[in-house]
């Protein structure tokens, strides 16, 4: 019977023989089954097969035969025996080649369609023959109904175990187990107090970002167990991020309680990825408290919890705005970064007992401490979202923006209805698709494999359209009643009065802030750029100058610099002093001018003083005019009090500089200078020059 199933068309192809193994500690452990595999070559050399015409796949040691995906060797087979290259294919049972019965089953088909026989350790099968197909599909079936209950029964076990608090099961860094099996903390002192430190941490700040910026300013790293490799269970010490931070307070573990079925994994059937999905809390399958001991209470750990889920409105993906605060900024969790486009939060920092905001954009930042991308002063936002909503929000053009909205949600309504509709039909043919798979004969693999396409393309096609159709209603909110838009006609009356009422709180501007704008975008440059976007779809931009900083505010106006400037030709710092204060001028911060003060604002704007000038004009000291006229220094001053000498006081100890005299020197004696006196001086003089003259 065998000889009749071989024929020479068989022994002119190429004999494959399919060798694997489910996991590598198989191929390490169960030698024995892989050399019954490898056998098998004599099996086709019995048959007829030469050896050069023997070709061993054994590329998928080590991997499970439950999908295609990830399965080079096998895929490689189907791609020859389609291509009918293949006369055999070998292998030493059914579940060696696969445990699906959806490749199972392909591979039936394509085998038959190429006339290949297949063979195993009880016999030679043609795909082709009904008998043969019937008992192959069999096997097939029991193979995969094997991988089922085994799994089950592994499941069952596990969970059984959990149950009572004894499965072991990775361990976050700070626990091990000890030689009893019981989950104990970390013998390493280190390792115990950087995590105590990381919970004493964010306890103190709040904040999981907090943390991650202590530790990095303070120079601590955070421990980390190798999970392979050859120092596998060894502790290495890395620098903490904020993902690793979240993951430890996210951990119920560190309360000390047992929890199992926190994830499940699912694997793709397109891509073959495992994808991890997380449950609530409600739906943990086993929570046992107080097995071990833990790092903190279980009321710490939820506590920790409400904390970062409060803290997520600040950075979330989705950008939703998140509810008014009691904090002074006006469009607080509305606030667009022009730069990146992600949502900005709000710092507050106190000036004069006063909360002042400042939006900042810090999600890239977030995540490894660094710079925000941007941050911008509240102040003038506010003031100019205010000033825009006083001069828009009035009776005509709050009747205006009624009927707009009116319009936009017929509109929007018209578009719902048109989502809907093709969400209906989409669902409709996924229907009809279904049915005409279902009645399809099992059999005929080749017109079930396209119709089982297009049922999953369908399928796919409504899961978008559905995911399209919510978005649509997300984005629509009816929340203008008829009552409310009769109470926000009769608040715009009176808008202005009571928006600078000081009774009206912040919370309560927020909201009446939210009831007319959608968002608002901030971008930095020159100036600050501000779009305001505003319900129903309208926008304006604005601009605002940036504010000063600090200490060019703290700056004395430049009219009161060019003042001392010009005074300081003719007075000294003092009489500049008195007649700034007789003016009521201030400094920048706020005070009254003095001889110290004066003299220190001409010293930072390099004002020259009252003497430098005198010293250009070439007036000269008491000692340098003495001098050059040849008397002493005390005269110069005493003739520079009489007036006899132009003198100028250039500071307020009384010291003055001398005008030059030139060649009208003064005469040192009083007597010297009555007419009797000097005509006598002549007349002496003149006598003295002729009895000269005669001799």
């Amino acid at each position: 019977m065998v000889d009749q199933k071989i024929t020479s068309d068989h022994l002119r192809r190429t004999a494959y023989l399919y060798v694997r193994q489910s996991s590598m500690r198989q191929v390490i452990e169960n030698k024995e089954s892989t050399k019954r595999q490898y056998a098998l070559k004599n099996r086709a050399l019995a048959l007829g097969w030469s050896l050069d015409q023997i070709t061993v796949i054994d590329d998928d040691l080590g991997l499970s035969g439950t999908s295609m995906q990830g399965r080079k060797g096998f895929q490689h087979l189907v791609a020859e025996v389609g291509l009918g290259h293949v006369g055999l294919v070998m292998g030493l049972e059914v579940s060696r080649l696969a445990r699906n019965n959806t490749d199972w089953n392909r591979l039936l088909e394509i085998c038959a369609l190429t006339n290949t026989l297949l063979l195993d350790e009880d016999g030679l099968y043609d795909p082709g023959f009904f008998n043969d197909r019937l008992l192959l599909g069999l096997k097939g079936t029991m193979s995969e109904a094997e991988i089922h209950f085994l799994r089950a029964r592994l499941q069952g076990g596990i969970l059984n175990k959990a149950k009572r608090g004894e499965l072991k099961i990775r361990l976050p860094v700070g626990f091990v187990y000890d030689d009893s099996g019981k989950t104990v903390m970390d013998p390493d002192r280190q390792v115990i107090e950087a995590i105590e430190h990381l919970f004493s941490t964010f306890k103190r700040t709040g904040s999981a970002y907090a943390v991650v910026k202590h530790f990095r300013e303070n120079g601590l790293k955070f421990p980390a167990r190798v999970r392979s490799g050859p120092h596998a269970g060894e502790i290495v010490w890395k620098p903490l991020y904020h993902y690793k931070v979240l993951r430890v307070l996210h951990n119920p573990r560190y309360t000390g309680t047992f929890v199992f079925g926190q994830t499940r994994t699912m694997k793709n059937p397109i891509d073959g990825k495992v994808r991890i999905q997380i449950f609530p809390q409600n739906e943990w399958k086993v929570i046992i408290p107080e097995v071990f001991e833990g790092y903190i209470s279980w009321e710490q750990y939820q506590n920790n919890l409400k904390q970062l889920s409060d803290n997520a409105a600040a950075h979330s993906n989705d950008r939703c705005r998140s509810p008014p605060g009691s904090g002074p900024a006006l469009i607080q969790g509305m606030v667009l970064c022009g730069k990146c486009g992600q949502r900005m939060t709000v710092h507050y920092h106190t000036r004069k007992g006063e909360l002042i905001p400042e939006y900042v954009c810090q999600k890239q930042g977030i995540q490894i401490a660094a710079n925000p991308c941007q941050s911008i002063r509240g102040e003038p936002v506010d003031e100019l979202i205010g000033k825009m909503l006083m001069e828009m929000v009035t009776p005509l053009n709050l009747e205006v923006s009624m009927k707009v909205f009116e319009e936009i949600r017929t509109r929007h309504e018209e578009v719902v209805k048109l989502h809907q509709t093709g969400l209906e039909r989409a669902r409709h043919e996924a229907e009809l698709a279904q049915r005409r798979f279902l009645m399809v004969n099992p059999d005929n693999r080749l017109v079930a494999d396209n119709l089982e396409s297009r049922w999953n393309e369908a399928l796919r096609t409504v899961t978008e359209l559905e995911e399209k159709y919510n978005c649509v209603i997300a984005e629509y909110e009816d929340n203008l009643t008829s009552e409310k838009v009769e109470r926000i006609k009769k608040l715009a009356k009176d808008f202005p009065a009571i928006w600078n009422d000081t009774r009206t709180s912040a919370k309560q501007r927020k909201r009446m802030v939210r009831l007319l704008i959608e968002d608002v975008t901030l971008l930095k440059t020159d100036f600050i750029y501000v779009k305001v976007r505003f319900k129903g779809g309208d926008s304006m931009e604005k601009y605002v100058p940036i504010p000063s900083v600090i200490w060019k505010r703290r700056q004395t106006s430049t009219e009161v610099i060019e003042q001392i400037r010009e005074m300081a030709l003719l007075k000294i710092d003092s009489e500049i002093a008195k007649e700034l204060n007789q003016q009521l001028l201030h400094s920048g911060t706020g005070l009254s001018f003095s001889r110290r003060r004066v003299y220190m604002l001409r010293r930072d704007y390099n004002i020259a003083s009252h003497y430098e000038h005198l010293r250009e004009q070439g007036f000269l000291t008491a000692e340098e005019l003495a001098a050059r006229i040849g008397v002493h220094s005390g005269t110069v001053k005493k003739w520079g009090k009489t007036g006899i000498l132009k003198s100028r006081l250039y500071n307020d100890k009384g010291m003055a500089l001398y005008e030059d005299p030139g060649e009208n020197i003064p005469i040192k004696w009083e007597k010297q200078r009555s007419t009797t006196f000097h005509s006598k001086m002549i007349n002496v003089t003149e006598s003295i020059d002729e009895v000269q003259y005669e001799a």
